[in-house]
């Protein structure tokens, strides 16, 4: 008697399937802690760019004894250094490029806090209203001549020749609206003068 031939036995259409969705959720775990990384990362490398350039441009004024402003504009999503000419007229920082208008990108965004902040000394320079944001600029005054240029709006902080910075604290923000990733958070501080304080990753502000 000769025995049976060996079959072989194949996989089922079911375990095929089933092989194929074991495979997708890998891939897509992957994909997803590799991009949330990434953004997480992306937010914390533009926090240390604001964090170094801000401490240069305060070294700059102090060496060259003259005033800084940095202004942001949270609805471009970008900062920029400016020079207070000797008009009293606020000029782009242009000697350098790292000073030149930088803007985050689409997925981050910032918000800036001046006031009631909790480092903030009742005898402050800067709590006297000695500077004013409208200083050189009048958002009525009519144009003359095409050639003019239109004046900047003033920067919200001041880096003094001093060495001194108008305290302010600066956030960081990647809040995902169609993810299901956790959102991130990082904190810049100005407290007098700098180095800057950096705080993060956060959970929240």
């Amino acid at each position: 008697m000769q025995p049976l031939p060996f079959r072989q036995r194949g996989f089922t259409l079911l375990e095929v399937m089933l092989v194929l969705v074991l495979m997708g959720l890998a891939v897509s775990y992957v994909v997803y802690n590799a991009v949330g990384s990434s953004y997480a990362e992306d937010l914390e490398k533009q926090t240390k760019r604001f964090q170094v350039v801000v401490d240069m441009a305060s070294d700059f004024a102090v060496l060259n004894q003259q005033e800084l402003g940095l202004r942001v504009d949270e609805k471009k999503n970008l900062y920029l250094f400016m020079l207070l000419g000797e008009d009293d007229k606020w000029l782009p920082l242009e000697e350098d490029k790292l000073f030149a208008s930088h803007q985050l990108p689409d997925q981050f965004k910032v918000e800036l806090e001046l006031e009631d902040l909790p480092w903030i000394e009742e005898d402050s320079l800067f709590d006297q209203g000695i500077f004013d944001e409208q200083l050189s600029f009048d958002e009525d005054r009519p144009d003359i001549g095409e050639e003019e240029e239109k004046r900047l709006p003033p920067p919200q902080i001041l880096l003094l020749s001093s060495g001194e910075i108008t305290p302010f604290s600066l956030s960081f923000i990647y809040e995902p609206e169609f993810s299901t990733e956790d959102p991130v958070y990082f904190r810049v501080n100005a407290i007098d003068t700098p180095p800057l304080e950096r705080l993060g990753p956060l959970d929240s502000l």
